[in-house]
């Protein structure tokens, strides 16, 4: 506990921006220094961000190391422990950042996503300039890239030196940029980057999207209806328990058992997803231009999204979430969860992590592996339990940001849509990686994107057991924002967009027997 001190505050990184534009600049200049620290330590130090960064995936170690039946990297994702096991890892972060000569003071801020600055401009410029200058010194911005210092291997992978192996020397890269550097994949990924040689217009097409997946909405009959992650976000807030709440899986079941006209909860994981696809490089699928095909971004997938620095800044907003929520909910001091519900097994979505047994059950005394804590003189593992109040147990909070005041939900109106659209039997094994699950109405002979959800897969499903036995994906989209009358004869389409082409099936035409196989869906 760390009731002795004063609380320290996570300021957005926006904040940190303002003060330095107004001639304040020593909080911004010394969390570039804490970064660059970070990241010129050696490999093996406990602090250096390759060490940090490697923990959410690869490189993988421990019974993670070309073992099929694990996950191989420490994040939990799919699973209740989604929340808790990322606070940790920041909390980790930061107090590396904290151990570089004179960045004591230093703290991670957070990228407010659904700030009316990110809704109108993207990412904030302090992650994406290209140079910064620190004293006296112009220096590459620490904040927007990661230049390996020691190569990665996918042993997962059957094919040597492809898909998500890095060699020494490679820099993350963002939408629009590939990062597939792999034997297989390095000439299609050249070819590609060729294609934008230059940085500031890449950070434009990056910004861009990003807005893209914020703002994103469609008009019906004259009704504004909003389609975007901003929304998710707020959604999320209304989860009626921290289960359902936590994760995907949870959230899956839980709109499974819903009945008909029940508006589908939104786990904080989702709009999690949307930001890492959308900055890791999928386009939001829409009919307003052309999608860039062949992005793979590093944030694009969790084998390496942990080592792009706007991770930390991106799970920091998601974390002020989770906090929200916990304050609305009365969940400050304790949480619950259903137990042997889906989303509450190791083997659920992705598979156990290093130190963790199989098809075991996950509580909040599940230990958060690798991150240990001091009790007594000795360390143990930390877990759920050590970490549900950051500011009594953590000693840090948040500053006043966006989706502090929510207006509560509001009763569905006798004209509304109570229609949900189900999909479900999407089998992920010939997925390769991260994938977009998008549903389309064609209301009187126009066709309008409906809703999205972002699914964060590993790259070789295949040749990962464990998700040969958890390859179903379900996801669930609302149509209650639209007039019932709007939508009393549309025609559905659900697209899937992966790294390798697009697959689509819909009402209106004769399924082939590939598609059967894909997925199937209804909207009732």
């Amino acid at each position: 506990m760390k009731t002795n001190k004063e609380l320290r505050v996570r300021r957005s990184i926006q904040e940190l921006q303002d003060d330095f534009e107004k001639g304040n600049k020593k909080p911004l200049e010394d969390l570039m220094r804490a970064w660059k620290g970070i990241k010129e330590l050696p490999p093996d130090n406990p602090h250096s961000f390759f060490m940090l960064g490697g923990y959410h995936g690869e490189p993988f170690r421990g019974a993670g190391w070309g073992n099929p039946s694990y996950w191989g990297g420490y994040c939990n994702h799919g699973n209740i422990l989604f929340p808790t096991w990322h606070r940790v890892y920041l909390v980790k972060l930061e107090e590396a950042l904290q151990s570089i000569p004179g960045c004591g003071d230093v703290m991670l801020p957070y990228w407010d996503e659904t700030s009316d600055d990110s809704l109108k401009n993207g990412i904030p410029w302090a992650l994406t300039q290209k140079d910064f200058v620190l004293d006296g010194a112009t220096i590459p911005n620490p904040l927007r890239s990661f230049v390996f210092n020691k190569n990665i291997v996918d042993n997962l992978n059957p094919i040597p030196d492809a898909d998500y192996s890095k060699p020494k020397g490679y820099e993350t890269v963002r939408y629009p940029l590939s990062g597939l550097v792999g034997q297989a994949d390095k000439s299609a990924t050249d070819k590609h980057n060729a294609q934008y040689p230059d940085y500031d217009e890449n950070v434009k097409l990056l910004n861009q999207n990003v807005v893209d997946w914020l703002t994103s909405q469609i008009v019906v009959n004259g009704k504004v209806i909003p389609t975007n992650v901003k929304k998710k976000y707020t959604d999320c807030l209304d989860a009626p328990n921290y289960t359902v709440f936590s994760n995907t899986t949870s959230a899956a079941q839980w709109n499974a058992d819903l009945d008909s006209g029940i508006v589908p909860v939104v786990p904080l994981e989702s709009p999690h997803n949307s930001i890492h696809l959308s900055v890791g490089g999928f386009d939001l699928p829409s009919g307003d231009r052309s999608p860039i095909e062949g992005a793979n971004g590093d944030m694009g997938e969790n084998d390496t999204a942990g080592l792009d620095p706007i991770f930390f800044f991106h799970h920091c907003f998601v974390d002020r979430v989770f906090w929200l929520w916990q304050k609305k909910h009365g969940y400050t001091d304790h949480l619950e969860i259903i137990a042997e519900y889906p989303g509450t097994n190791s083997v659920d979505s992705q598979g156990p992590t290093p130190g963790t047994v199989p098809n075991s059950w996950l509580t909040l005394e599940s230990p958060l592996n690798p991150f240990k804590i001091k009790e007594h003189g000795k360390e143990r593992a930390y877990t759920s339990v050590d970490c549900i109040n950051i500011e009594k147990q953590m000693g840090y909070t948040y500053s006043h940001g966006s989706l502090e005041e929510q207006p509560e939900r509001v009763a569905l109106q006798q004209n509304q849509s109570t229609k949900v659209i189900r999909i479900s039997g999407i089998n992920r094994a010939p997925i390769r990686g991260s994938f977009l699950v998008s549903a389309y109405a064609n209301i009187e002979g126009k066709k309008y994107h409906v809703g999205t959800e972002a699914v964060l897969s590993r790259w070789n499903v295949q040749y990962c057991a464990n998700c040969q036995t958890h390859l179903e994906v379900k996801t669930f989209i609302g149509l209650h924002d639209f007039q019932e009358k709007s939508i009393k004869s549309a025609e559905y389409e659900i697209e899937i967009r992966t790294r390798d082409g697009l697959l689509t099936q819909s009402q209106s035409r004769a399924l082939t027997t590939t598609e059967k196989k894909l997925f199937h869906f209804e909207v009732r």
